[in-house]
């Protein structure tokens, strides 16, 4: 049994440069004050509240009576990579052979398995702020050096390709690019792209890992693209991401995948083999079903979403001291607050920043909002709006009466 103080001695000291997840820590928050009767709305996860699409739930059950429920290959089964590389062609125009592609538990242990598999001490990682949360301490779990470089809300939230020039150096290994973004919803266009390739075909020892999760997830004639399309000759060191579980409403099925070199999904697959072996056999066949099956239902949601999207902006855009760019895809806006900073709320706590903002917003209303110093900048707070036009008008109307007495 532990004594006082024996616990932290036997853990291990890795843990020590990582945080649990802000976005899992306050969505569990807001449960947990749910269960104990608390009025509360959730804000906070980044999950569409539709149901997983019935032919996809359909292909899973065949799979269980098919007998589809033991051990898989490491990285997928052949039918599901099969469906990955038609995926890449046809949408995003890039060739990857079965070899060159890797699935695994969802996203994150994508981007866990390559980051895990590349970076030692002394490695650096530029990551453009706001970024998703978990991107900077998986680099550090890896024992590298997550190089943050701020964006700015005048210019959309997107790295300019001169801010990307200064934060290369000899150390650099891997670029993070997520487009559309978490927490913003910022798109960048092909010739955006185009302008921070030019900059990355300069510094050949970088790689990219562009983050492509919510590829379909896009509004107003958005037109979608990823690095390795815009540029070929990025194609050699980039890896391109992306799952079922935000345009397929499949977070809890647990499957991404991604085209790479073939030399690094070796490597990543000596690695989960080690670690959860095979996704689940189940969801992968469901998988394969959402990748090959109908998708017209994409464009049925990304209408409510985008509806939802219009809702919140027209509600926040009344709200004196806070200003929300429109973002081109995703489901989160991203409003910053800087005109409520130094105020005071009606239950008297202090707005000194953007995590004071969130939580008297959470005390006093029920509302769950993420600060934005979890997503790397200030002072700003991330809304999800992947849930029904009602409770999002009920919440903006909380947080409206909420800045209307501050003070």
């Amino acid at each position: 049994m532990f004594q006082p103080g024996a616990t932290m001695a036997f853990l291990s000291a890795t843990l020590e440069r990582i945080r649990p997840s802000p976005t899992v820590a306050i969505t569990q928050l807001a449960r947990d004050l749910k269960a104990q009767g608390r009025d509360v709305i959730g804000l906070a996860a980044g999950e569409p509240d539709f149901d997983t699409p019935a032919h996809i739930r359909e292909a899973a059950k065949a799979a269980i009576d098919a007998g589809h429920t033991r051990y898989t290959p490491v990285d997928g089964i052949p039918e599901l990579k099969a469906a990955v590389a038609a995926k890449f062609r046809r949408d995003n125009g890039l060739d990857y052979a079965p070899e060159e592609i890797s699935v695994a538990t969802g996203g994150k242990q994508v981007i866990y398995n390559a980051l895990m598999a590349t970076l030692e001490a002394g490695d650096e990682v530029i990551i453009p702020a706001p970024y998703w949360v978990s991107y900077p301490d998986i680099v550090r779990l890896a024992g590298a050096t997550p190089v943050i470089v701020e964006t700015r809300l005048e210019d959309g939230f997107r790295l300019r390709p001169e801010a990307l020039e200064a934060a290369i150096t000899p150390a650099t290994k891997w670029l993070i690019f997520n487009s559309p973004s978490n927490p913003t919803g910022a798109g960048y266009s092909r010739a955006q792209i185009a302008a921070l390739a030019e900059v990355l075909e300069r510094h050949t020892h970088v790689w990219v890992l562009s983050d492509d999760i919510y590829e379909h997830i896009r509004y107003d004639g958005f037109e979608f693209a990823t690095p390795a399309e815009v540029a070929p000759a990025l194609k050699e060191r980039t890896l391109t991401l992306n799952g079922v579980s935000k345009a397929y409403a499949m977070t809890g099925w647990r499957i991404g995948y991604c085209g790479a070199p073939k030399p690094l999904v070796d490597a990543m697959r000596k690695l989960q083999s080690q670690s959860t072996t095979n996704p689940c056999s189940i969801a992968q066949w469901a998988a394969v079903e959402a990748l090959n099956g109908p998708q017209d239902f994409i464009a049925t949601r990304n209408k409510a979403f985008r509806n939802r999207r219009d809702l919140v902006l027209a509600e926040l855009g009344r709200i004196e001291g806070i200003d929300c760019p429109r973002p081109e895809g995703a489901f989160y806006v991203f409003p910053s607050i800087a005109g409520l900073i130094g105020k005071r709320s009606r239950g008297g706590t202090e707005i000194t920043d953007d995590e004071t903002f969130a939580r008297a917003l959470l005390e006093e209303t029920g509302v769950a909002v993420v600060h934005g110093a979890a997503f790397g900048l200030s002072p700003f707070f991330r809304i999800s709006y992947a849930t029904s036009s009602a409770l999002l008008a009920e919440a903006c109307a909380r947080i409206a009466d909420f800045c209307a007495g501050l003070r």
